[in-house]
């Protein structure tokens, strides 16, 4: 008992609170109990290991951001010139040979067209810089007409020579050759990717159907052939919508610059048609630049009024004739194909215009086989016509009203509250019950 006594003193002495903590019973099971459990080790690693691929696959994504960019360009320009490939292919030309025929059909013309636009804006640009003193002096010559100064050409000249302005933009031009070179260098580049992967896409298109429908189903074999049907017959309506719109615009401006007797007016036409409609978001500004340049060497007023021309169509074909065209062709509704675009330049930028009307109408056409659809009812509101029931407007409901007290006016007097005099009640309506006859 005295040890026992001497050994509680100690653990009061030893305690700082003055209180003896409690003693496990066991020591083993508190060891147990505070021991990590073996699953934790491998959640924790676990999970590093995800966020270290997450980390990696990101990090992947957004350096083949450019690769997968133009990957999705190439296939939707394999699409468009799949049908006349698949055409020819079909009399017994070998794929690969009408793929590379279309190809250097494509190439001729582009080549041929821009070699016939270089030349003009070449010999236009000569003749700006050969006539800019006599522009110079017919806007000197109408500055001092109407606000009573007395400019000279010569003044000009020196002022802009002499200018802070032109030094700077001189030096920033010649340090910037070389980032416009690696531009350059880079833009074909993109080219080159797109043309070779294009190429292989169209010309290895049923080999490329195939792998894809070797690894599924037979039931999503079909709906991925499907897919692709769909896809190819609405990127060829889009192309054929826009080379529409581009025919439109093209003869539309021919006819400003013809009756502006401005020269090359049918080549200037063609490259307004063509890099208005197929280059989205700046093309429309590339393509009312040049007739304005082309058109102020014959008279400074008549490049202001190309330029009151050019946005004035932009407008109309913005809200007019594109959304109708494109619902034609592409079969989706105006708003649906204008919030698309939107959204693919928000996405994508002039990529993301480009191809997003016949991705978003691909995707509608294909999942409308898989929404299931009611007969509507034959009521009038489906149509915009609103009964005289509850929907009924406030003048309506006053008309009639008007009308009910019309009618009755001839039939008898109104009480000053406006309730129609009645003959007085007999005994069976006081509630006293019926009189004998």
């Amino acid at each position: 008992m005295a040890s026992t006594d001497e050994t509680g003193q100690l653990g009061q002495q030893a305690s700082p609170f003055g209180t003896t903590p409690p003693t496990p019973p066991d020591g083993n099971a508190a060891g147990q109990g505070a021991r990590m459990p073996r699953w934790l080790p491998r959640a924790m690693m676990l999970a590093l290991a995800l966020v270290g691929l997450f980390q990696l696959g990101s990090w992947a994504f957004h350096q083949l951001t450019g690769l997968l960019i133009n990957v999705l360009i190439a296939f939707f320009a394999a699409l468009a010139i799949e049908p006349a490939v698949s055409r020819m292919a079909a009399r017994g030309m070998r794929r690969g040979l009408a793929t590379f025929l279309v190809f250097i059909g494509l190439l001729i013309a582009i080549a041929g067209f821009i070699t016939l636009l270089g030349s003009m804006l070449a010999g236009q640009i000569i003749k700006i810089v050969e006539d800019f003193p006599a522009y110079l002096d017919s806007v000197i010559s109408w500055i001092n007409a109407h606000f009573n100064t007395d400019l000279k050409r010569v003044d000009v000249q020196e002022g802009l020579l002499r200018s802070d302005w032109l030094r700077s933009y001189v030096q920033n031009s010649a340090t910037g050759v070389l980032d416009v070179s690696a531009q350059v260098l880079g833009g074909l580049f993109q080219l080159l990717t797109i043309t070779l992967f294009s190429f292989y896409f169209a010309a290895d298109g049923p080999r490329l159907r195939r792998a894809l429908c070797s690894v599924l189903p037979p039931a999503r074999q079909a709906e991925v052939l499907r897919a692709w049907e769909i896809a190819v017959d609405k990127t060829g309506g889009y192309l054929y919508s826009r080379g529409l719109m581009a025919l439109i615009s093209g003869v539309a401006h021919y006819i400003l610059l013809e009756f502006l007797d401005v020269p090359y007016a049918p080549v200037l036409a063609v490259w307004v048609g063509l890099v208005s409609q197929f280059l989205p978001t700046i093309g429309t500004y590339l393509a009312g630049a040049l007739p304005m340049l082309i058109a102020f060497t014959v008279d400074p007023w008549y490049a202001l009024w190309v330029l009151v021309f050019v946005v004035v169509y932009q407008q109309f074909e913005n809200y007019v004739l594109q959304p109708k065209l494109t619902a034609k062709t592409v079969d989706i509704h105006p708003a649906v194909a204008f919030g698309s675009v939107i959204a693919g330049t928000a996405l994508l930028g002039a990529v993301g215009a480009l191809i997003a009307i016949p991705a978003v109408a691909t995707l509608q056409a294909f999942l409308g086989a898989y929404v299931k659809r009611y007969d509507v009812t034959d009521d009038p509101r489906v149509h915009g016509h609103r009964g005289r029931g509850r929907g009924a407007s406030v003048v309506t409901r006053v008309r009639s009203l008007l009308e009910g007290r019309r009618l009755a006016g001839p039939e008898g007097s109104t009480d000053p509250a406006g309730a129609p005099e009645s003959d007085p009640p007999t005994e069976s309506g006081s509630g006293k019950g019926s009189a004998p006859a």
